[in-house]
């Protein structure tokens, strides 16, 4: 927690002063390594304030080597103290906030006492930092220093109280019980029984969808397991029945999550139907049906998610008072803040109305690149903008969705940051990062600093799109241009010239430069053999690029990166593409850069490189944002014209299979030849049936032997599936195509 101090006052002094009273009303807590002082708990303790004395006494003997006995408040014998807790003794307001905590001082005596929670925990681990000079600016061991005497200012009167009620902030830290409790956060998966995306965990089509599929969601006719049907009062009955045990199971748990599945299915049967038409959509259906559960169980919380096809709030029905919504961010851009991005309009529409319709308002933002954790992705600037309109709006949680417990670009920073404005949303951000750059990076520090207001002033003045499901390569014409990545590399450059010796902040630099490296990694896939590629002119490997990917895969495991993308590949598994790649042999095509004619169009946000994707030399991987045509909904025809007359012997081309992300092969390939342009001749043809649920990710070739055709144009019709297959048939979405090159030979 980073609170502004006002009155308060750290004195942390070497010098001998004589008793625990000073001039000036000043405290001596330890003098000359030993203390007069005691810490004084309530009889009986709470598991809170039992927690709290024990962290004071063991931070204040590793500080100073002297060790406060903690005793019971009915063994106190009127010494020194610090008053840890509800004691009968305390002094200060007798009602705090939430979480909240109070300070204070009254003659010889601290008081440190709390609200709910683990507030008084909080405000020990408060006082460690602002007055004993302790911290903990990651999941590390906290920083300690060392003195005789530890002396804290008299006359203490401060009350801190958390903005909101519900705080998480999701990187690496968070697995750190100690992290949270220093920075006033908390972990869902300690306050929530069930979390997220629940209705399958409630009612698992494994177990029921053969037997009875009428508890599913209706979709095109047909019941599918993609929602349940909320009308079903069978669905209704096992959904309470689910809870009766759960929360007997878990007494103790504060949330219990009733939300749709991740994508789309709502039920469309007749009464579903009925419910959604007079409530504005699917909505409606979701909140009636919560609202039923949470009037089972008064004395718990329930969540939902007003996310997707749930995002509006219903026309008539409101929340019960027993039930929280958490409204998502996901559809907005992330370069300017929420309150005024054009891509946030709707998010805004709904969290005016959701604001009206209860007190009870939870938000679910972002703030990392779900498709590549470690690309840059500077929204720094954004984050205090964005939490001051939530609390401008009477929002009562955040959860800050950032890389989870992989570690991701600027992962200890954002946590730090974030912890500091959910906390205080209004808190001076230029102090809080000052204090984190110092704390963490040390002498290194300005020049970490510098290196992220370069990134974000880069992302202003090249009008760059930050996207949660962006990818580097879509950037190499604005804030990450091989231009300005050599400009933030000389930042780094300098941060690690002034870490020294010091390899502990060493270490820190080279995770803030794993971001930048992966960025130049990715880029260079792109660029092939092009300049900033990881091929020579030629062809041939750059030699400098596996022993850059060694260090850079090195680096990765050291820093904690378990994934490079939400449910992606490890670190060994991206060394192996790289293996892949650089074994792979340059096919010198016929058809290398021929100007390419496409019928339909491609979809231009997964295909930076436009038509010449098809001709480029470059193979897809399993990344279907670059160096993949992508095609939506339609048959990819493309023609590709040679400039002459060349003897075709062999044609290949590969597409995708990401079910994923709704990329199928095509059901039928058909490859032509022509002289002219205008006349073409069969020359091979390959069906592909439709294929069985699979998630994975494949790479299919399609390769067409010809007796040694004169041609100069060439044409590819890859007909596109009409539907969806029934295992992932979302209403709305259509079947992509994707193909990478078309090699002639």
């Amino acid at each position: 927690m980073r609170r502004n101090m006002n009155s308060f006052l750290l004195l942390m002094t070497m010098l001998i002063h004589p008793g625990c009273r000073q001039q000036g009303g000043d405290l001596t807590i330890v003098k000359q390594g030993s203390s007069a002082y005691v810490i004084v708990t309530p009889a009986p303790a709470t598991k809170a304030e039992s927690k709290a004395a024990v962290v004071l006494q063991d931070y204040i003997r590793k500080i100073s080597g002297a060790t406060l006995p903690v005793v019971a408040e009915s063994q106190y014998k009127d010494q020194p103290a610090v008053f840890i807790g509800n004691t009968a003794h305390a002094n200060g307001p007798e009602k705090i906030k939430g979480e909240g905590f109070f300070v204070g001082s009254k003659g010889a005596n601290l008081y440190i006492h709390g609200g709910s929670g683990q507030g008084v925990v909080y405000g020990v681990y408060y006082v460690l930092q602002t007055y004993m000079g302790c911290r903990k600016d990651a999941h590390e061991p906290a920083t300690v220093p060392t003195a005789k005497n530890i002396r804290i200012a008299g006359n203490l009167a401060d009350l801190q109280e958390p903005a909101f009620l519900y705080r998480e902030s999701y990187y690496p830290p968070s697995a750190d019980p100690e992290y949270l409790s220093w920075h006033g956060l908390q972990r869902f998966e300690d306050l929530w029984g069930l979390w997220g995306h629940s209705f399958f965990k409630m009612i698992p089509p494994a177990t029921y969808f053969s037997a009875h599929p009428e508890y599913y969601s209706l979709v095109n006719g047909k019941r599918q397991a993609l929602q349940l049907c909320l009308s079903n009062e069978n669905v209704y009955a096992l959904t309470v029945a689910y809870f009766k045990k759960a929360i007997a199971d878990n007494p103790d748990a504060m949330y219990w999550s009733v939300a749709p599945q991740d994508g789309n299915g709502a039920c469309t049967c007749d009464l579903c139907s009925k419910t959604d038409a007079a409530e504005g959509g699917p909505q409606g259906s979701l909140i009636r049906f919560v609202n039923r559960v949470a009037a089972q169980f008064p004395a718990q919380r329930f969540t939902t998610l007003a996310y997707g096809y749930t995002a509006k709030p219903p026309l008539q029905t409101k929340p019960a008072t027993n039930v929280y919504i958490m409204l998502s961010t996901i559809a907005a851009f992330r370069q300017t803040p929420l309150s005024e991005a054009p891509s946030a309009a709707t998010f805004r529409k709904n969290l005016e109305g959701w604001e009206a319709a209860t007190g009870n308002l939870f938000i679910w933002d972002y703030t990392t690149q779900f498709t590549n954790y470690l690309a840059p992705f500077p929204d720094y600037s954004n984050l205090q903008p964005n939490i001051k309109y939530f609390a401008a709006h009477h929002v009562k949680g955040v959860f800050s969705q950032g890389s989870g417990e992989t570690y991701g670009d600027m992962a200890a920073y954002n946590s730090y940051v974030q912890a500091s404005l959910l906390w205080n949303p209004n808190i001076d951000i230029s102090k809080v990062n000052s204090a984190f750059l110092k704390g963490y990076y040390g002498a290194a520090g300005p020049f970490i600093g510098q290196y992220l207001e370069a990134l974000s002033n880069a992302v202003k003045s090249t009008k760059a799109t930050l996207d949660i499901y962006g990818n580097p390569i879509f950037n190499t014409r604005d804030y990450l241009s091989p231009v300005l990545t050599d400009q933030y590399s000389t930042l780094l450059d300098k941060a690690e010239a002034a870490a020294g010796n010091d390899n502990t902040i060493l270490q820190r630099v080279y995770n803030t430069r794993l971001s930048l490296e992966y960025a130049v990694l990715q880029q260079s896939r792109f660029y092939g053999n092009e300049k900033y590629g990881y091929l020579q002119p030629d062809g041939s490997v750059n030699p400098k690029w596996p022993l850059r990917v060694k260090k850079f895969v090195d680096q990765c495991k050291k820093s904690g990166v378990q994934e490079l993308s939400e449910g992606g590949i490890s670190p060994d598994a991206y060394a192996q593409e790289w293996e892949q790649l650089f074994s792979r042999k340059w096919v010198n095509s016929l058809a290398l850069h021929a100007a390419v004619t496409l019928v339909n169009p491609y979809t231009p946000e997964y295909t930076p490189k436009k038509e010449a994707t098809l001709t480029d030399g470059l193979f897809g991987g399993n990344d279907f944002s670059y160096n993949w045509l992508f095609t939506y909904g339609k048959d990819m025809i493309a023609i590709i014209d040679m400039g002459s007359n060349k003897t075709v012997h062999n044609i290949q081309m590969n597409f995708l299979q990401d079910a994923r992300h709704y990329i199928f092969t095509p059901v039928q390939v058909v490859v032509e030849t022509s002289a002219d342009g205008t006349h073409f001749k069969p020359a091979g043809e390959k069906a592909t049936p439709l294929a069985g649920e699979d998630y994975g990710i494949h790479i299919v070739p399609y390769a067409f032997s010809l007796p040694g055709i004169q041609a100069r144009y060439i044409r590819v019709t890859a007909k596109c599936a009409a539907t969806l297959p029934d295992w992932r048939a979302v209403e709305g979405k259509k079947p992509a195509l994707c193909c990478d090159e078309v090699t002639v030979e």
